[in-house]
């Protein structure tokens, strides 16, 4: 018989055989720490959708850094 980490792999073995309450917890924490690196639950542009609309504003700079910077070229 085969086992079920030969079948999906030990890490997805594992989350299979928590409940779905364990499941719905391990989300919520998960979700926590993705926004506590940074991560931002505001949707990606979508360049291939006939909607999308290069020269509308976004909340998000394009380089998906934290915003824009001031470089200085003179002497202080």
């Amino acid at each position: 018989m085969i086992s079920a980490e030969q079948l999906v792999g030990e890490e997805l073995a594992e989350w299979y055989s928590l409940t779905p309450q364990e499941r719905w917890r391990e989300s919520a924490r998960l979700w926590e720490v993705f926004l506590s690196v940074g991560g931002s639950l505001d949707p990606e542009p979508d360049t291939q959708s006939p909607f999308f609309d290069p020269s509308a504003p976004s909340s998000r700079p394009v380089d998906g850094g934290p915003g824009l910077r001031v470089v200085r070229r003179g002497r202080v």
